[in-house]
């Protein structure tokens, strides 16, 4: 049983807590519902820009003292940006809370905003080493060939063009509406007291009043059809993701989906990692993933391979995803994938920091944060017909947009019309 406290400023941010019995460190994180989907396009990449300067200095604190700050606690300190939300996150001892407390809320609310150009040739460096790592690099070409021009479409790293016009100007812009107290969590898991995490961080925030000019996102309105994407790039491997939309985070099939997710391609005894690797040697990488966004979502399978087996590892991949669509799913699969499941989520209650997380993300992105025993409960209850269900909606063939990088177009476009002849037709 996961037992969580929560509380609301006058200000308007939200704080919520876990104490977790029998540890001597706390996991911290200020999470701002704020990711790249929020930027226009001519300022792709503005959030992860940003999440980069709080490490350059606030008003307190040099970005020399941020690093020694934490380097002497023996903490951990670091942020993330996805598409829809920003967070700072960091673990320490009980004993240093309040310190570490301190320096992230100085980060977050009160930026200098320092170094702005040496910041920027970090994250230059940052989106040429996405671009020469065609492993991520095909995730981003995938989620651009099913949500074409939307903001989701778009890296979370942003464009290289925009980083390195924008102006200091227009990141302190940025940074007051995105940093507006009804979009900002924390959250904290370990040896806490909520009441006085509450108090430590109303001393921080003070009497900020919400803003009136926050970000308006762009919701999603209409899908655009499965579409092609490939980019010519001398490897040794071609990379490929077959890609298509989700289903949003509140969606009550997500349970069924996650046990999809797990006898689909989620762990090695997965169809087609035993299809693909154990039995025929095809791929040394090859799993499915998902994302879940507030309206929508993201369902995709990637895989690498040497040119010469694209089309045999295609092929074995929509064979595998068509079986399970046409209903051929085994009482064994089903139990073994919620064991697994389960498994991962037990283990992850271990981590200080995945609870946080777990507490933080849902409050972030306005899902409710559901109790361990529910999500096991929830997930025992999928059926068969369930995932035949789920696997219809979101792994059919016909559906999936197909994405690679490789060395040559010609075979990539060989080997998907062997599979997907009409996603050559609608591209010509």
């Amino acid at each position: 049983m996961s037992r969580y406290e929560l509380s609301e400023l006058p200000s308007g941010e939200r704080v919520v807590s876990e104490r977790v019995r029998g540890v001597r460190s706390v996991a911290l994180g200020l999470w701002i519902g704020t990711g790249s989907r929020d930027e226009p396009a001519s300022r792709a990449g503005v959030t992860h820009f940003l999440e980069h300067l709080l490490f350059r200095g606030s008003a307190r604190y040099t970005a020399l003292e941020i690093a020694e700050a934490f380097d002497t606690l023996g903490g951990e300190l670091n942020a993330a940006t996805s598409r829809e939300t920003t967070v700072v996150y960091a673990r320490v001892p009980d004993a240093h809370l309040e310190t570490a407390l301190d320096v992230m809320a100085d980060m977050v609310y009160r930026p200098t905003l320092a170094d702005v150009d040496l910041e920027r040739e970090v994250v230059l460096e940052e989106i040429a080493m996405v671009a020469d790592t065609p492993s991520d690099r095909v995730h981003d070409l995938a989620s651009e060939a099913v949500f074409g021009a939307h903001p989701l479409g778009r890296p979370v790293i942003g464009s290289a063009d925009v980083v390195s016009a924008i102006s200091r100007r227009a990141l302190a812009a940025y940074h007051a509406r995105a940093v507006v107290p009804e979009r900002i969590v924390l959250a904290a898991a370990g040896r806490v007291a909520h009441e006085r995490l509450v108090e430590l961080f109303r001393e921080r925030v003070g009497e900020r009043r919400p803003a009136l000019n926050g970000l308006r996102r762009q919701p999603l309105r209409r899908l655009p059809a499965p579409s092609l994407r490939f980019l010519e790039k001398e490897t040794e491997q071609v990379h490929v993701c077959l890609a298509g939309p989700g289903i949003p985070r509140g969606d009550e099939r997500r349970f069924a989906a996650a046990v999809l997710d797990a006898i689909v391609g989620g762990s090695a005894s997965s169809r087609v990692f035993q299809e693909v690797r154990e039995k025929r040697g095809l791929a040394y990488s090859v799993y499915t993933y998902a994302s879940q966004y507030e309206e929508t979502g993201q369902v995709g399978l990637y895989l690498g391979t040497r040119e010469e087996h694209l089309e045999e590892c295609l092929e074995v991949v929509v064979s595998c995803l068509a079986d399970v669509v046409a209903g051929n799913v085994s009482k064994h699969e089903l139990a073994r994938a919620k064991e697994h499941l389960e498994g991962r989520l037990l283990l992850s209650l271990e981590s200080t920091a995945s609870r946080m997380t777990r507490l933080g993300e849902a409050l972030a992105t306005g899902v409710p944060i559901l109790d361990p025993a529910d999500i096991v409960r929830r997930t025992r209850a999928v059926t068969v017909a369930d995932v035949v269900e789920a696997a219809a909606d979101l792994l059919d063939p016909s559906r999936l947009s197909v994405a690679g990088i490789g060395p040559h177009e010609e075979a990539f476009r060989a080997a998907v019309g062997a599979v997907r002849p009409e996603l050559l037709a609608e591209a010509a």
